[in-house]
């Protein structure tokens, strides 16, 4: 397999798909931060959470039209805008589907499995009536367009890098979110004893709601950074919930910094067969190796204590 390349060109596609794996562990962290917070934090399994993301990349496609008609002046900054919109968007569908159909279903996973599986096809099916059936993608400002070369083989695209620096600003927003503020201090604590937490005086409720919302609109984020590397279609979202789910549950349900780490893990084993290897392959060694790891360590790299 690696007889046909020399030293030099290996080290260059070692080195390229070792960016491409950035990327995609960019889009695996966005969407599996949200999903950690809801199923790791709320024990919800979430199928709808591709199309919370395919949201927030229509949100941003739209807000790339209204920039480009209307305000063509101010166009190199509505990305920006456009992920304050599609988190608001996103945060505002999540909290809604909370209220009206989650907060009915919690200690029933199946019953949620189900319900969000359904859910997800009633988007998917408003997005192809709303927007058709083919695929979108947005115009990129002109200070995202290009690549740096590092050398004459390995040239690194503009976009790529901001949606990395943009995956590890959120990553450290919602660190701090679920550490350092009220929100996540009184999530932690109903996750270790639900019980206790209302004895306190938390409005459990309500945490489960704000906490629901907030996944849905990290999703939404990791939906405009989506449009950066890819077009945007209803069932684009799909495409990425089953790897999201593994990253998860690789990294240890309810722990953030295992779904970093297990991310990276699983974008950069990828990235990289999927070079040498055809794509479905390189999915099933990755499938593979990651349920071998999960038979000797079930609780997945990182743990957290909860008292049951």
């Amino acid at each position: 397999m690696f007889s046909e390349y020399s030293m030099t060109e290996l080290t260059s596609i070692f080195a390229m798909q070792g960016f491409a794996g950035l990327l995609l562990f960019s889009v695996f962290v966005l969407m599996a931060l949200g999903l950690a917070i809801i199923f790791g934090q709320m024990g919800v399994i979430n199928m709808a959470h591709g199309e919370f993301m395919i949201l927030g990349a229509y949100v941003t496609y739209l807000t790339s039209l209204f920039f480009s008609n209307y305000l063509p002046s101010l166009f190199g900054g509505y990305f920006f805008v456009a992920m304050i919109l599609a988190f608001i968007a996103t945060f505002t569908l999540g909290a809604f589907v909370e209220w009206a159909m989650i907060r009915h279903l919690y200690k029933r996973p199946l019953d949620t499995l189900l319900a969000t599986w359904g859910l997800s096809l009633i988007l998917q099916q408003t997005y192809r009536t709303v927007f058709g059936a083919r695929e979108v993608g947005v115009t990129l400002p002109d200070w995202l367009m290009g690549s740096y070369a590092i050398t004459d083989l390995i040239e690194v695209p503009i976009n790529g890098i901001f949606v990395m620096v943009l995956t590890l600003f959120i990553t450290f927003c919602v660190y701090l979110l679920m550490q350092k503020s009220k929100l996540g201090k009184q999530t932690r604590a109903v996750v270790q004893n639900r019980a206790m937490a209302g004895a306190v005086g938390i409005n459990t409720e309500k945490v489960d709601r704000y906490t629901f919302g907030i996944g849905c609109g990290i999703a939404g984020v990791a939906g405009s950074a989506f449009t950066m590397i890819g077009s945007t279609g209803p069932t684009s979202g799909q495409l990425y919930i089953v790897d999201t789910f593994l990253v998860v549950v690789f990294g240890g349900a309810s722990n953030l910094l295992g779904t970093v780490a297990a991310a990276f893990t699983i974008s950069q084993a990828q990235s990289t067969m999927e070079f040498f290897l055809s794509g479905s392959s390189a999915k099933v060694l990755t499938l593979l190796t990651v349920v071998i790891i999960l038979m000797l360590r079930p609780q997945g790299l990182f743990t957290l204590k909860i008292r049951r």
